[in-house]
């Protein structure tokens, strides 16, 4: 049983990992809402607009599995605390733009510091949380904080584009950042790291950054290029010969960026495939639903933000009060199963809204049954996390945080391009806006569907339960030294 004193110190450390991801993650859907008024105050062109999300994307994505590594090596306490002090100075920037330019350089800024916190965040977290019911607990805490964090900064960034400037949806991160970083550095756990000797693979490096920054930007890309154009294909194709080489190259360095041992463990390759699959599809969720909420039926940026606000509810109520105690009854994969399977379900309700909905009969059971979220999200972290030990936390960390970037980049480009396609048809037959627009977000529902199925094949065939971990799922490395703490 936890001293009272360091169970303390432990929910301390939680609080500052969840709040250095709310924070990011307000970011993220808090410039959606602003954009227009970004572009009319800074001249943006329509395409040069798509790279204030682009920009943050494609760095996030592509560094978030250097940057887990790299904390195994130098300490997950310290990477943790530079990412969050980059993310606070570029919001700074950010917000005091005057150009297109030096709004994009501030967001790529904010992508790199994003990714060097976000990659650790969950690798602090294992290590620290145990004991398996405090653990489930605490990835409880953290998968709702991402989850709700969404909802929040829509109702947020609508309010302070309204009733200030857009330029506050920046600035807001500042005193959230020094919070973050006063409370930070007394609490999280100090680890020394493996040493750089142990995974200082400068190639290595070089070829994974490469290759996902070139594969991330070709999928943001798609929309405006095409499927298949030379410029998708091509750049398409030398991003896998660079993550092809960089896997080769893992299987003979001496000292690994990423050792392939981890992906041995069924739990955290199955987990990450899951993932994948499972982002893409509730992208027509989290994003769809806001644009049909608009277009289709005329809400505004704050209206959007409070009608999905029940969903964020539920999916706290649900993360925080509901699946550790189920996961600790019936074990993490039968409580992600029964989330799929209510996902699956919310898709499928959504493939029939109509085009005059009303919210209370047609929109609000949807976003109740969102509950599947705060089942799915805490069961699949934890399960992604079981098969690292002490000395992969990082990299584990780093991992699963990637497959997340990659799965929505996948869902935005596959499932936006069928939405609009599927819309571009039914107006070229005579269909009104409305139907048209309802019509595309129909198939780009239920194609999100089926990704939820496949998730569900592949969590039920793959996956076991995270506890106790099986010898299997261990990955075989000597311990380190145990880490000194603060």
């Amino acid at each position: 049983m936890p001293l009272p004193s360091a169970l303390r110190s432990r929910r301390l450390a939680l609080a500052v990992i969840a709040t250095g991801l709310l924070m990011t993650v307000l970011d993220g859907s808090i410039v959606t809402v602003a954009m227009p008024a970004i572009q009319a105050d800074l001249g943006f062109t329509s395409v040069g607009l798509t790279w204030v999300v682009n920009a943050y994307l494609i760095a996030f994505g592509s560094l978030l599995l250097l940057a887990g590594r790299l904390g195994d090596l130098i300490g997950r306490k310290r990477m943790f605390l530079l990412g969050t002090a980059v993310f606070t100075g570029a919001s700074i920037l950010a917000g005091a733009a005057t150009t297109p330019a030096l709004l994009i350089t501030a967001r790529f800024l904010q992508g790199a510091g994003s990714a060097m916190a976000a990659a650790v965040g969950l690798g602090i977290l294992v290590t620290l949380f145990t004991e398996p019911a405090e653990r489930a607990k605490a990835i409880a805490v953290f998968s709702f904080t991402g989850a709700a964090g969404a909802s929040i900064g829509q109702v947020l960034g609508g309010a302070l584009t309204d009733a200030i400037t857009w330029h506050w949806i920046f600035f807001i991160n500042l005193p959230i950042g020094l919070a973050a970083l006063a409370l930070g550095v007394p609490a999280l756990p100090t680890d020394r790291g493996l040493g750089l000797a142990s995974g200082a693979d400068a190639i290595g490096a070089l070829l994974v950054t490469a290759g996902l920054m070139l594969g991330i930007y070709t999928v943001v890309k798609v929309e405006e290029y095409g499927w298949t154009s030379p410029h998708t294909l091509g750049l398409g194709a030398l991003a896998v010969v660079l993550l092809a080489a960089f896997l080769a190259r893992q299987a003979t360095a001496p000292t690994p960026l990423m050792p392939l041992r981890i992906l041995r463990s069924r739990n955290v390759s199955g987990a990450n495939l899951v993932q994948i699959l499972m982002v893409a599809a509730l992208f027509s969720f989290q994003i769809l639903v806001a644009l049909y909420l608009q277009n289709v039926l005329g809400y505004g940026a704050t209206g959007t933000g409070l009608a999905m606000l029940p969903a964020a509810v539920v999916i706290g109520v649900v993360s925080l009060g509901v699946s550790a105690r189920l996961a600790a009854r019936f074990g993490e994969r039968a409580v992600l199963l029964t989330g799929l399977v209510l996902l699956v379900g919310v898709l499928a309700l959504l493939a029939r809204v109509p085009v005059h909905a009303d919210y209370l009969t047609d929109l609000l059971p949807v976003m109740l049954l969102s509950a599947g979220f705060g089942l799915a999200l805490p069961s699949l972290t934890t399960l992604g996390m079981s098969g690292a030990g002490e000395q992969d936390a990082g990299l584990a960390s780093g991992l699963f945080n990637t497959t997340q970037q990659i799965g929505m980049a996948a869902g935005v480009a596959v499932l936006s391009t069928l939405a609009a396609s599927r819309t571009k048809g039914l107006l070229a037959g005579g269909s009104g806006r409305a139907e048209a627009l309802t019509g595309g977000y129909h198939l780009a529902f239920m194609v999100g569907a089926g990704l939820l199925v496949a998730a569900f094949v592949v969590a039920f065939t793959m996956l076991r339960p995270a506890r106790p971990t099986s010898a299997a799922d261990r990955l075989e490395e000597p311990q380190p030294e145990p880490a000194h703490t603060a």
